[in-house]
């Protein structure tokens, strides 16, 4: 299993094989973590996402990272909350999933994530930060590292409560 860490901050710093991108359908950029990466990465970014004629929901494709550390960027579209009812947690969790398997078909060793969906698409921290947890904890047997990169403290906190009592046993 993976090494979890958890850091708050911003994404776009990070030294790690793939950072995740929290991006719209269009993948062209937008507010929050999206526009963030897009800026930070460079016009070349957005050129090369205009190639993959978007992405669904719970889907997930990859880019080059261009001027960021990061050598790769997984975009991934997360569910707008919608009371619960909408398969949100389904396709929350497929986010992390095919997220997951493209680190591992392009032998990516570390990945960083933002805290998908919960930002302007208004899905509830602790339910989003309980699938995140749980789906990175899958095996994926050439990742070694993962982080979770928090916008601010509370959400690191939530984050590390998580972990701790998904470790403890039942």
């Amino acid at each position: 299993m993976a090494r979890i860490e958890i850091v708050e901050g911003d994404i776009t710093r990070l030294d790690v094989d793939a950072i995740v991108n929290a991006a719209n359908s269009s993948l062209l950029g937008g507010g929050g973590v999206d526009g963030a990466i897009h800026r930070a990465a460079g016009p070349e970014l957005a050129t090369e996402c205009r190639m993959l004629h978007g992405c669904k929901t719970g889907e997930a494709k990859i880019t080059k990272g261009y001027r960021l550390k990061a050598r790769h960027v997984i975009h991934t579209v997360g569910p707008v909350w919608q009371g619960g009812q909408a398969n949100e947690p389904e396709l929350l969790a497929r986010c992390y999933r095919n997220s997951l398997a493209l680190a591992e078909k392009y032998a990516l060793k570390s990945v960083a994530f933002p805290a998908i969906s919960t930002g302007i698409y208004g899905y509830p921290k602790e339910p989003a930060a309980e699938i995140a947890v749980r789906e990175v904890r899958a095996p994926a047997p050439s990742l070694e590292h993962v982080t979770f990169c928090c916008f601010d403290r509370a959400t690191a906190d939530l984050y590390r409560v998580i972990i701790a009592r998904s470790a403890s046993p039942s």
